[in-house]
């Protein structure tokens, strides 16, 4: 699937070859480096199959990722956004955002996704979308680092019946 935004393109991608590239991009930014999670984590970051992994193309190049959460026990989980630092205040983020509200309500009401508390940037994007404070997470990433876990709801998982998106 592949869905192009003005001079952003998102696509899914299973190549190990790109997550090698988004895990190195991952670990060498914040809010991993300031957590000090290294490549080795980074990486496992992509592992199991129940995870879909975006790629955002800015002109023709990598500018960032998304991995989301499509089956197991926290469907609908945002687990990593990642946009190079280069690209950052572009747009790309949001268009990411979008891309994954529109995957998710195919099969969650709930989209969830954590901030770090520092990340005071990302987590002004997600409360201007929609998203709201549903608890912190003390140390739940690395001791002394919170994390926030917000949620965007379109109603009850009970009854929930899904977009089909065209």
């Amino acid at each position: 699937m592949t869905v192009q935004k003005e001079k952003t393109t998102i696509s899914l991608s299973k190549d190990r070859n790109d997550f090698r590239k988004c895990a190195e991009i991952m670990a060498s930014t914040d809010p991993w480096l300031k957590l000090g999670m290294d490549l080795e984590i980074c990486t496992s970051a992509f592992e199991g199959n129940h995870r879909e992994v975006y790629i955002a193309d800015y002109e023709g190049e990598l500018a960032g990722f998304v991995i989301i959460q499509v089956t197991g026990t926290f469907t609908g989980y945002i687990q990593s956004i990642c946009i190079i630092e280069k690209y950052r205040g572009r747009g790309i983020g949001t268009v990411l955002m979008k891309y994954c509200e529109k995957r998710i309500l195919e099969f969650s009401p709930n989209i969830f996704i954590c901030v770090s508390v520092f990340n005071q940037r990302a987590k002004k994007l997600y409360e201007s979308m929609g998203y709201k404070p549903v608890g912190e997470l003390e140390s739940f990433l690395r001791e002394g680092f919170t994390e926030l876990l917000m949620r965007k709801t379109f109603g009850p998982r009970l009854g929930y019946k899904p977009v089909k998106n065209q």
